[in-house]
Formats: C-alpha cells, sequence, structure tokens
C-alpha cells in the first residue's frame, strides 16, 4: 500500500467550548488544559482534566481514491474513539494505546463533500494510574492501493535460523503473485516469488544491540500481469533462545539492563514523534541500558522503530489492569470483550522489529491469585503463541499483590461492566493506596513474599509464562534455583537503589536474566512519587496540587542524568572514572521527605551561589576500593567505597571539587571533578540535534552558566522564550511542583536547566530567543533541513 501522511490540517474542537483551531498530528488535547486541584484525575493524572474531544478533517482528492482500497491507519488514539464520514459511524476503537484501521472502500462520495470526524471521550476519570493524554496523540495515515492489495501488517519475516542467516517471508495479500526482494540499502540480495518463500541469505549481518543491522523486504503484487500494489518492510536477522542457563540473542548471552518507561515525552505531553522517541532511546542506550519495558502499554511504532535502528531491546507491556479495577473508569469496563482483538493487533504490529524480545500481558494484575484469573493468562500467552511463536510471553507479577489477593486483601477488586453502578462502586484498595503502602513497607517489600504460602499462590502463574517477571520480589531471586528448577526469572521492576545487589545475583544466577529499574526516565503523573519533598505537602505520599510530575528516575523528564544512573553505570561496569553527584544544598536545615522508589536526588553540579556553609551531601560513585574527596586542594576526607558508593558530608564552598579512586592496594584508579561557576552568569542556549528535520520536534537546551558552560543550579529565573520561521511546541523545566505550563512560553528553570521544543513544517530557519529580567537574552538560529 501507499502510506501518505495524513497528519496536517485537523480541526480541533473540545465538547461544550466554540473555540476551533487547526491541529498537525500528533496532537495531545489534555496538555493544553487548566490543571485544577480538584481534577478528578487526582495525583495519578497530575491533576489534568479530560473531556470529549473532535477531530474533523476534509478528504482532497477523493476522485483518486474512487475504486481504490483505502484505509486510514490510528497508530494510537486516547481514548473510546469512534470515526465517522460524513456523520456516518463507520469504526471504534475502545482501547488507547493500540492501533487501528478503518477501511473506507465504497464510502467515499463522488459529489459534494468528504468530512472525516473522528470523536475522543476522555471524560470520565479517573482511568489511569499515570498521565495518560487525550486524543489523537499518534500518527495517523492514508493506505491506499488497487483493490487487489497487501493486507495490512501483512509481510512477516521470521528468522528460520541464525547460523547459517536464513528467513521466511510470508505475504498476506488479495492479489495473483507476490515478488519479493530482500535488499540491503539499494542492494538487492535476495529475489523470490511467491506468498510464502524460504531464503537463505549467505553473509548476511545478524541483528543485535551491538550491530542493529536492518535490511529491507520490498514486495510487489501482481493482478493479471500488473503491479497492483507495492509495501516494504525494515527487518532485522536474529534468534531469540531461552532457558534456565539464561537468555540468548544469536547465541549469544544477554542480560538485560532494563529501563521501565512510560509512553508520554515528557514536555509534549503524549505526543509521539519520530525524533522524540529517537531521542529518548538513543539517550538510554548511551546511558548504559539495553532494553526498555513499555510500562504499561503497548510502545509506539515510532518507539519501537527507534530501537531497531539504534539496538535496544524491548519487552512490549500490553495493559496495566485486566478485569478488576485500578481506577473507576479504566480500561477493565472493555477489557474482557477487547483483550483478543489488543493482542492481535499488538503481535502483528511487532511481528517484523527485532528489537521486540518479549510480549507481556500485564503488570500487577490480581487476577492470576484465582483460578479464573490463571485461565486468562493461559488463554492470553497461547493467542500471542499462536500469532507468534518467536518470542516469549512474560508479565510484571507482584507476589505480594497475588497473597494479599489470595487471602482476601485484594487491592484490586473484580469490578468491571460499564453500569453505572458497577462504575462507582468502592475498591478494596485503590491503586494510589497499594502505592501509598509499598511506600510505606519499603524495599523490605522485596521479602514479603519470601514463604511458602506466597511460594503456593504464585507458582501457577509463574510457572506458566515463558519468562516470569518479579516486581519488588527480589528476595525470591537466590531462593528459585531450588524451589523452581526449570523456572526463567527477571526484575521486571526493581527498585534503583537496589541495583547493587540484584545486579550481583543476576551474574551469580543464569536462570536470572536481568533488572528492570523503576524508572529510567521521569514522567508526567503519580505526582512525586519519588520525590525526595522539601515542602510541607510533599511530606504525604499522595501529593496534592501543585504536584504535576513522578520526580522519579535515573533521568530528569528532560533527560539528564542523576545519581541513580550513575549508581547503575558503575554497578555494570560501564564508567573509567569516579562520578560525583551533590544532594540539592539549597535547603539549609530541611530533611526530605524520602521516597522509596528513589535512593538518592544528587545531581552532578557544584555550584550553588549563595549556599556558602550549608551542608553539602556529597556521593561519588566508583568500581574502587576508597575514594578520596577534595575540595579547593584540601583532603575532606577518605572513605570505602560499599555497593559501588562513598558518601560524604561537607560544607558547602565554591570552587573545584575533587573526587580520587583507589583499588585495594592503594593504587590510584582514577579522578573527577566538579567545577562551581565562576564570574557572571548568563542564559545559552543548545541546539541538541545535527541537520534536524522538518515537521519533528528540535530540542534546544536552555542553560544558566558561566563563560566555561558550569551550570549554576541556585539561579533560576522565569524565562521567556519567542521562536520566529517555526512554532513552539513545548517549553519547561524538570520542576515536579508547579503551576506553570508548557505552551505559555514562560517558564521558570529548574536547577539552571529547562528545555525548549520548537518546529518548522518545511526547510528553512528558526530563530529562538530567550530573555529574562536579570540575565538577559540569548539567541540562536536552527538550520532546519
Amino acid at each position: 500500500m501507499k502510506k501518505l501522511s495524513f497528519n496536517e490540517k485537523w480541526t480541533f474542537y473540545k465538547k461544550g467550548e466554540n473555540k476551533r483551531q487547526t491541529v498537525t498530528i500528533p496532537h495531545d488535547a489534555m496538555i493544553h488544559e487548566k490543571r485544577e486541584p480538584d481534577c478528578p484525575s487526582g495525583s495519578a493524572g497530575g491533576y489534568f482534566p479530560g473531556g470529549i474531544y473532535y477531530y474533523e478533517k476534509r478528504l482532497e482528492n477523493v476522485e483518486e481514491l474512487l475504486g481504490k482500497h483505502v484505509e486510514l491507519l490510528f497508530e494510537g488514539v486516547y481514548k473510546d474513539a469512534k470515526v465517522y464520514l460524513n456523520d456516518e459511524l463507520i469504526g471504534s476503537h475502545t482501547y488507547g494505546y493500540t492501533p487501528f484501521s478503518i477501511v473506507l472502500d465504497g464510502k467515499l462520495k463522488s459529489d459534494g463533500e468528504n468530512i472525516l470526524r473522528v470523536e475522543v471521550d476522555n471524560s470520565e476519570l479517573p482511568n489511569s494510574r499515570w498521565y495518560t493524554g487525550s486524543g489523537i496523540y499518534r500518527p495517523v495515515w492514508m493506505c491506499v492501493s488497487e483493490q487487489a492489495h497487501i493486507l495490512q501488517n501483512g509481510i512477516r519475516i521470521k528468522t528460520v535460523s541464525a547460523y547459517p542467516p536464513c528467513i521466511r517471508v510470508s505475504v498476506n495479500h488479495t492479489g495473483d503473485e507476490a515478488l519479493i526482494e530482500v535488499k540491503d540499502g539499494e542492494r538487492v540480495v535476495k529475489t523470490a516469488k511467491g506468498g510464502q518463500v524460504t531464503m537463505e541469505l549467505p553473509g548476511a549481518e545478524l541483528w543485535s544491540e551491538d550491530n542493529p543491522k536492518l535490511y529491507r523486504c520490498h514486495v510487489v503484487l501482481l493482478k493479471d500481469g500488473c503491479v497492483a500494489d507495492e509495501a516494504e518492510e525494515l527487518f532485522g536477522i536474529r534468534e531469540l533462545t531461552w532457558n534456565t542457563d539464561g537468555f540468548r540473542v544469536n547465541g549469544k548471552s544477554v542480560l538485560l539492563r532494563g529501563a521501565c518507561i512510560h509512553h508520554d515525552n515528557g514536555i509534549l505531553g503524549a505526543c509521539s514523534y519520530e525524533a522524540a522517541e529517537e531521542r529518548r532511546v538513543r539517550r538510554l542506550k548511551e546511558a548504559g541500558y539495553n532494553a526498555i519495558r513499555s510500562s504499561h502499554n503497548p510502545a509506539s511504532e515510532a518507539m519501537l522503530k527507534a530501537c531497531d535502528r539504534l539496538g535496544m531491546y524491548v519487552i512490549d507491556e500490553m495493559w496495566d489492569m485486566w478485569y478488576n479495577k485500578k481506577n473507576s473508569y479504566d480500561y477493565s469496563m472493555d477489557f474482557m470483550d477487547h483483550y483478543e482483538e489488543d493482542i492481535r493487533s499488538v503481535a502483528m504490529r511487532d511481528y517484523n522489529h527485532p528489537s521486540v524480545i518479549m510480549y507481556s500481558i500485564g503488570n500487577e494484575v490480581s487476577e492470576p491469585a484465582e483460578e479464573k484469573g490463571v485461565k486468562l493468562a493461559a488463554d492470553m500467552q497461547a493467542l500471542f503463541h499462536e500469532i507468534d511463536g518467536s518470542r516469549p510471553v512474560t508479565a510484571g507479577i507482584n507476589l505480594m499483590i497475588l497473597t494479599r489477593s489470595a487471602a482476601g486483601n485484594a487491592v484490586y477488586k473484580e469490578d468491571g461492566g460499564r453500569d453505572e453502578t458497577n462504575s462507582r462502586k468502592a475498591q478494596k484498595m485503590t491503586s494510589t493506596q497499594f502505592n501509598q503502602m509499598t511506600s510505606m513497607i519499603g524495599t523490605g517489600m522485596n521479602m514479603s513474599a519470601n514463604g511458602e504460602e506466597a511460594d503456593k499462590i504464585t507458582t501457577p502463574v509463574l510457572d506458566l509464562l515463558d519468562i516470569a517477571g518479579y516486581n519488588y520480589a527480589s528476595g525470591r531471586y537466590p531462593l528459585e534455583k531450588e524451589a523452581h528448577p526449570d523456572r526463567i526469572i527477571y526484575g521486571s521492576e526493581t527498585f534503583p537503589q537496589d541495583i547493587a545487589k540484584n545486579w550481583r545475583m543476576a551474574k551469580e544466577h543464569p536462570y536470572l536474566i536481568g533488572d528492570f529499574m523503576w524508572t529510567a526516565w521521569d514522567y508526567l503523573g503519580e505526582a512525586g512519587i519519588g520525590a525526595w519533598a522539601y515542602t510541607e505537602d510533599g511530606r504525604e505520599f499522595n501529593k496534592p496540587y501543585p504536584w504535576l510530575l513522578a520526580d522519579v528516575g535515573a533521568m530528569d523528564i528532560l533527560g539528564n542524568p542523576n545519581g541513580e544512573l550513575f549508581l547503575a553505570q558503575t554497578v555494570w561496569g560501564l564508567l573509567d572514572k569516579p562520578m560525583i553527584a551533590v544532594q540539592p544544598v539549597n535547603h539549609p536545615g530541611v530533611e526530605p521527605a524520602k521516597a522509596v522508589w528513589r535512593g538518592t536526588n544528587a545531581i552532578p553540579y557544584w555550584s550553588w551561589s549563595g549556599c556558602e556553609g550549608n551542608l553539602a551531601v556529597v556521593e561519588v560513585y566508583g568500581n574502587g576500593a576508597s575514594a578520596e574527596l577534595i575540595l579547593n586542594g584540601v583532603l575532606l576526607g577518605r572513605k570505602d567505597v560499599e555497593d559501588y558508593r562513598a558518601v560524604f558530608e561537607t560544607e558547602y564552598q565554591p570552587g573545584v571539587l575533587e573526587a580520587v579512586l583507589y583499588a585495594g592496594d592503594g593504587t590510584e584508579i582514577a579522578r573527577n571533578v566538579l567545577t562551581s561557576a565562576q564570574g557572571n552568569v548568563k542564559l545559552e542556549l543548545k541546539n541538541e540535534q545535527e541537520n534536524p528535520g522538518c515537521a519533528e520536534p528540535v530540542y534546544v537546551e536552555l542553560h544558566i552558566q558561566d563563560e566555561k558552560g558550569n551550570i549554576e543550579c541556585n539561579r533560576d529565573e522565569k524565562i521567556t522564550v519567542n521562536v520566529k520561521g517555526g512554532k513552539l511546541l513545548a517549553f519547561g523545566s524538570a520542576d515536579p511542583r508547579t503551576e506553570e505550563t508548557f505552551d505559555s512560553g514562560n517558564y521558570t528553570t529548574y536547577y539552571g536547566k529547562a528545555q525548549v521544543i520548537v518546529m518548522k513544517d518545511e526547510p528553512g530557519t528558526i530563530t529562538i530567543a530567550a530573555e529574562s529580567e536579570t540575565l538577559g537574552r540569548a539567541e540562536i538560529t536552527v538550520d532546519v533541513i
């Protein structure tokens, strides 16, 4: 099929409002809403309201489409989408995270206008445990062909063997004959004819994290001797195997250095752009992660493409709930009617993505505590295997939740259905209350399911899964070799401060194949779940308005690293020098309220103007026996490195802070420094990307820094940004508690940093100017190709 962008010139409006505007898809309606303290989405949804939204678009050049096969492919609409053509309902889709197609054959009018309208209903809140976004937040495509055509997801490429490289190409079509070419760039590697062919590819390179080699499969469809359709798929040749001796890609053992991430793109909201997804994957890969868990919904197509290109493994997760509610209006009300179509949609879409290494059928669901839930898990796994037998099926199982549920202390309650009575029944425990309980238990939760009764309750579903994911149950890791010698496991969700002990166990036990920390990247919603809070309203778990961000993760919402990342990198053996991070020193005398989902709030800066004499907690990360800390040439002390970290306390003074790492025999391994900003600081804008493309977000960093680039953390200012030659998509910082909005052009920096995201629809230049009352003006021009 010819795949045409269908993203431009949509008219958007909200039910009950007269304002209409022209928007380009992807579009997140929620990120532009006014947050309210009493919004029913609560802290989980970042206090954003929902609504019913409409998108309208006039179909142009319809005469060229008449008699053709035409489909509209929606990659993601949140949620409960209804599609109308000329006021006639022609299709609908319930789940907000799976792609769906609408066929227009025979529905287009040859005379008069053809008006498409998409109605999106995200009015019933709360319906999720995090920020969802609203509207058509992933791209839309018009797919056009002759009536004889290759079906959507109709080209399937399976690796038959890695040694020698051999693939099987299957083409699902309505024509006469398929002509198949495998290409390396523009070079044709192999040709074949038929609807299902096996092709050996001597000398072909295998796809892996270290060598993400992609080939193209180009298919031409013939009907009555003429070309009726053609399509192309990127693919990688890679083979997965797994057993209690480990997880292997192309025969090579792999330990998964895992990143749990949510679907939002930070200050862009839920919008999924290729450049945004690629930026996130690239930064995670450069940071040392080799795997992503899409928490807790299917990843976007753009995310999977980025993982294919850059060499990042993906656990593609389906849902956060089954038929038991976690929130009053969540997908549990529709789950049983739609889960099979969801599985088919994701498995067919993901089939050719080499990055996808597992399908996850859920996260922290309580249903497997009963026979009905285990049977459902088996049915879902069987359906995945039927469609795609090359990948294992997993789930993120919280063993404590299952144990409590079986004992009659259900965290979540069976309450499906859309009738008004059921939709408002009280749960035995809400998701927020469960997270609050977890916060109180702390890392002791890792040991909560170690007993015989917990083992008995959780065994049916854990043994059912091809590979079992354990959420916060690391105490079970060393027990399973004897208790369950055939079980393969991994830490599907873990506390980041546990990475050292978890990784030691992963290297010791072959059946433990990796660790996925919560989280690698901060996100919108679940406000303050990981915060080390210095304000009074941050001392309660359920953070009130204006808390906005989860304030959790080894990188903040802009993608800046902190001490949690340095700890993980050190544990993984990826650093050749010590790293230094400092807990914020601009809160003298205030002990922060510390959330369990965060082991530190230290950041890599030693520049805190006006904080002289304040207590500074300095963390040094390194793979050595001891570390020294030196400030302005004066030795502050030497400490043993325990679990890859040494912690020092001193008084803050500006200057040069130096860490020296030593081996056990006293020899120096390496050293590193942090330097304070000197002299007058100023605003600085820096374009992140080389040769950014049009119609994609362009990221520009905004820093408060000195002439040498040292960032000043205690000089935050409200900045005004203006854009010429393009449009401002978003401007914001990583401040987790704010009433500012990302679309206003005004925002306050956080620890000296902010981010500007702009776009230009055609090649040319964009000029971005930033200004504050006391720091003056900075300007940058970006060439867009």
